[in-house]
Formats: C-alpha cells, structure tokens, sequence
C-alpha cells in the first residue's frame, strides 16, 4: 500500500513538473537535501537550499518551457524512513524550434515522505546539444555558469 502511495505521489510530481509547476517538487525537499543535475553545463550542479533549487527550476522553465516528461518505469523499494525509488523517462521539449527527445533517469530518496535526495541523470549528449542550439539563437543563460548551493 505505501508504494502505491509513493508511486501516485512520483507520478503526480512529474505530471506538475511537465505543466511548468515546480511547487509540489519544492515542497516535497526535506530540511536537508540534495538536489542534483548530472552534467557540466547551465543545468548542471548540486544544490542543497531551497532558494538556490528554485532558482534551478526558474532556468530549467525559461530554458525548456514546454518540457514535458513520459514515465516509462518506476521501481520503489524501502520501508518509509527510508525509501529508494527510480524512474525511467523520456524528456521532451521544443526549445529553439527543434522537437526533441531526451531519455533519462531520476533517483530519489525519501524518509518519512520527504525527498533527501533528488538526482537528474539525463543524457547529457541530447541535453547538451539542445542547450548549445538555445545558445547559438542568442540564449545565453544556455551557457550560464551552473546554480549551486
């Protein structure tokens, strides 16, 4: 039953994330966190404020605004003060008037329903292109230096 939960839970996340609403995500950040984005590049970095998180999803929304998410896989395992889940996704966006589609995957940890840990691994070669496309059509926060802290 409490993965059922969990699952419910993931999928709603990411259904608010693909209509441009960080705020369950924001609100679902433990007191001490780690939020993390695979890759050197504007989106990459690890943060560990809310401040500095929000600030990363403001990018993420003025870089991709119609980013869109497809699970294709959650796997959930662990008791409620510590629970593990995975999710497989394919990521899809316009930006710079090109449809792409961008697999990847997140891990997050949770403990008592919080996330401790939330990590982006996407593929950094599709993202990376996508971002050096923005850049060239005269987006420069594409090549911004990373948000952290």
């Amino acid at each position: 039953m409490y993965h059922a939960i969990v699952r419910r839970r993931v999928e709603g996340l990411f259904a608010a994330v693909s209509h441009g609403d960080a705020g369950p995500v924001l609100d679902g950040l433990a007191p001490q966190f780690e939020h993390f984005f695979l890759g050197d590049h504007a989106l990459g970095g690890r943060r560990t404020s809310l401040a500095a998180t929000r600030a990363w999803y403001e990018r993420l929304y003025r870089l991709l605004p119609d980013i869109a998410f497809e699970l294709q896989a959650i796997r959930i395992s662990g008791p409620p003060w510590n629970t593990l889940v995975s999710v497989d996704w394919m990521e899809t966006n316009s930006a710079g008037g090109v449809r792409t589609h961008t697999p990847g995957v997140h891990v997050v940890r949770l403990a008592w329903g919080k996330m401790t840990y939330l990590g982006i691994y996407p593929d950094t070669t599709g993202l990376t292109a996508t971002l050096d496309r923005l850049h060239a059509a005269g987006a420069a926060e594409a090549r911004a230096n990373k948000i952290e802290g």
